[in-house]
């Protein structure tokens, strides 16, 4: 069912008050209520129609927050961090105790930061030749995340338009100062140089670290897809130039474009002038191994491939205590789209058009409806194509559930309630 725009006004409050998965919502962003002031102090932001913006809005339990987004309908939820006092009453603290003190770690990969590596679109578009480079996006962080640091809860989410999201929920995660934070997103950027910088790749000659041939692994297992049968990223000479102008070695560099300009060019394509180039760099890379200029060619290959290919992230969400990050399961007004949860394990099969909009959601609802009335409202979700994205964040807050139930019996010892 094609979206509107122009019905979301009528949509929402529908969505609010039979779709929206209030249960298994609360409990994550509530942690158990460990400690039970958990979720009355974190902040949620709305944005409202005709882009009212409303921050530092608090909630005391479950059904407060039901009744507000049912009374509100935003077009945005944002979610904030936990504070010092509760958000609502941040008027009546003085600035100076009213702080930050956990919030998860987060990502944000907009595939705008592709803009310069992608020839399919541009801006907000995306299509099925430039969404992998999401899809490469979470292998690469996700294993990187657990491996390198040790981190287990990671909540992946589609942000209902061009770009996702990660939420790394472990509670060493959530309670990290700024400077571990961003500390974290340095680590894990290999993307460095405005857009003036041509190469933004350089990686040591010697010692690679395991996390950056991890990397290389996941790329060059879907590199032919991707780059070169997908994006033909080297099939004209514009594009040719733009990869050529990666090899730091002029000699090479003037080799390849001969060896290229003899050919049929009738017959040149992607798969053929990338084998050429790599053929030509492995063969310059053995002749002057031993020279002073020898290492430049040693990782130009993977450098390539990273700066195609390995993540951009925007660093400033990440490393920001009080940066806001828009909330799974609200609806993109711009495409109708429910940011929903993914599973990391599927990424590679994981296709955006095929997202439920809200309107589609309803016209299931209507249908669901007429055939069974007695439907309960707060399961009304399972009977739509909601129901596969709530399961994933069920299984993802299976696990994240035992990390709070000792501490919910330690709380418990210690007040005496049961």
């Amino acid at each position: 069912m094609d979206y509107d725009p122009g019905i979301l006004p009528d949509q929402l409050p529908i969505y609010y008050k039979r779709l929206f998965p209030y249960g298994p919502y609360f409990k994550w962003i509530s942690y158990g209520l460990v400690p039970k002031s958990y979720i009355a102090h974190r902040e949620f932001s709305f944005t409202l129609k005709d882009d009212i913006y409303v921050r530092y809005q608090s909630f005391s339990d479950q059904q407060e927050f039901e009744k507000e987004l049912q009374k509100s309908c935003p077009y945005k939820i944002d979610i904030g961090a936990v504070f010092t006092h509760k958000p609502r009453d941040h008027k009546t603290v003085k600035a100076a105790a009213f702080q930050a003190l956990e919030k998860e770690l987060v990502f944000d990969i907009d595939m705008t930061d592709y803009d310069d590596v992608r020839g399919c679109c541009s801006g907000a578009d995306i299509c099925g030749k430039c969404w992998p480079l999401m899809c490469i996006a979470v292998r690469i962080l996700d294993r990187a995340l657990r491996d390198d640091f040790g981190f287990d809860h990671l909540l992946w989410v589609y942000s209902g338009r061009r770009g996702i999201h990660c939420w790394v929920c472990d509670e060493g995660a959530r309670k990290l100062s700024q400077d571990a934070r961003s500390a974290v997103a340095e680590y894990l950027t290999l993307i460095k140089g405005g857009e003036n910088q041509t190469k933004k790749v350089i990686l040591p000659q010697s010692y690679l670290h395991p996390s950056v041939q991890r990397a290389i692994d996941v790329i060059a297992d879907v590199f032919k897809s991707y780059a070169i049968d997908g994006q033909d990223f080297l099939g004209t000479e514009e594009k040719r130039e733009k990869v050529l102008s990666l090899i730091p070695d002029e000699v090479v560099k003037s080799e390849i474009k001969d060896f290229i300009s003899q050919q049929n060019q009738d017959k040149l394509n992607s798969f053929n002038v990338w084998q050429t180039i790599t053929e030509i760099v492995a063969k310059n890379q053995s002749s002057k191994a031993s020279g002073k200029d020898g290492g430049k060619l040693k990782r130009v290959i993977e450098e390539i491939m990273l700066q195609y290919c390995y993540p951009r992230l925007d660093v400033n969400v990440s490393k920001g205590l009080n940066h806001l990050l828009k909330s799974p399961f609200c609806i993109h007004p711009k495409t109708g789209r429910v940011c929903v949860p993914m599973d990391p394990e599927r990424i590679m099969s994981f296709k955006p058009d095929s997202v439920p909009t809200i309107s589609q959601l309803c016209n299931e609802l209507g249908e669901s409806s007429d055939e069974n009335n007695q439907t309960k409202r707060s399961k009304d979700y399972r009977s739509t194509s909601l129901k596969e994205s709530v399961e994933v964040f069920d299984r993802f807050l299976h696990k994240l559930e035992k990390t709070w139930k000792g501490k919910l019996i330690e709380q418990s010892d210690l007040t005496g309630e049961y």
